[in-house]
């Protein structure tokens, strides 16, 4: 019997991107349910009572919430290819903490510089700045951040791509010209079929941060 594997989520969603790519790296096949977030779904609610947020990913009934736990869900349920997560601990418990530090400084960092005022915009750049440069000291000179191969680190950061143009309209700067390895990085994981259909267009997701910045009244 075929696994069932449902996929809650909404398109702009950074979050949700890293569970299709992971889907998309194992070759697993699921059924999409785009949700309205201001008109949640009985079936979010229900799937995830705590936070009551997308993404969900429902496996054969049965929900798991956060995408990094998603991603090691996939991960650890289908190992036969494309393996995420280094086998060797300290590698992993290395991994895991790069991911941990993308979600608590450029995923906060990112919602801040398009969701306040532009004239407030300048110490979040200076902070999203600072970031990418220590992003950079990790990557240096390797293809991908666990190395060789694309993996959990690239997964958790690469669906920022999306974000990249919004990122630079709003905080007046560019990312190719300050950060030219992070660039290169990323146009190498969008090479890969797997992330660039998961990943959807830079200036459709900037139009859509462009409404929801006149809805909060920010311009």
């Amino acid at each position: 019997m075929a696994d069932e594997v449902i996929l809650l989520d909404f398109w702009p969603s950074m979050f949700g991107m890293r569970v299709k790519i992971a889907l998309a790296e194992k070759g697993i096949e699921y059924e999409y349910k785009e949700e309205n977030l201001w008109n949640k779904s009985t079936q979010l609610l229900q799937m995830n009572p705590v936070h009551q947020l997308i993404p969900v990913l429902i496996h054969n009934g049965k929900p798991v919430c956060e995408s990094l736990v998603m991603v090691e869900y996939i991960d650890e349920v289908w190992k036969d290819k494309s393996p995420l997560l280094p086998t060797d601990p300290h590698q992993r418990a290395h991994a895991r903490f790069w991911t941990d530090f993308v979600d608590k400084k450029v995923f906060d960092v990112s919602k801040r510089i398009w969701s306040t005022k532009i004239e407030e915009n300048e110490s979040t750049k200076k902070e999203l700045i600072e970031t990418f440069k220590i992003l950079e000291g990790k990557l240096r000179d390797k293809p991908y951040f666990g190395g060789e191969t694309f993996g959990f680190v690239d997964l958790a950061l690469i669906t920022f791509y999306s974000r990249f143009y919004s990122a630079e309209m709003f905080g007046n700067f560019s990312i190719e010209a300050e950060f030219p390895e992070i660039n290169a990085w990323a146009k190498r994981c969008m090479q890969k079929d797997t992330v660039a259909k998961s990943i959807p267009d830079q200036k459709k997701v900037y139009e859509f941060l462009v409404q929801m910045r006149k809805q909060l009244g920010l311009d």
